[in-house]
């Protein structure tokens, strides 16, 4: 497959595969952004991740999440770096280790 030059063409390849829906977090939580339905940490399994650089400033870094919970399949886009935010990037950081894989990485 060929590589994603961005992370909406990336998005959209995982969409295309039932990953279609949007996340944000709250108080250590994630929501589905449609169904409002919340998860914590310990029920998410993140399938894949990518990580991009701005193509005009470098530090413009951000990273797309897969994730797979039960009966729900979606992305989350976050920065990450100096503009974090950091209440994203420590609700990431406690999925525990066992939920992390790259399984459907469609770049791989």
């Amino acid at each position: 497959m060929e590589n994603a030059k961005n992370e909406l063409e990336l998005i959209k390849k995982y969409q295309a595969k039932g990953y279609s829906h949007n996340f944000r977090v709250v108080d250590n939580t994630l929501i589905d952004n449609s169904t409002k339905k919340e998860f914590k940490a310990e029920d998410i399994y993140i399938v894949a991740e990518h990580r991009f650089e701005g193509m005009s400033n470098p530090s413009d870094m951000s990273i797309l999440y897969v994730l797979d919970m039960e009966d729900t399949k979606g992305t989350f886009l976050a920065s990450y770096g100096s503009a974090a935010d950091t209440e994203v990037a420590e609700f990431f950081n406690t999925v525990p280790k066992e939920n992390l894989t790259n399984d459907e990485n469609i770049l791989m």
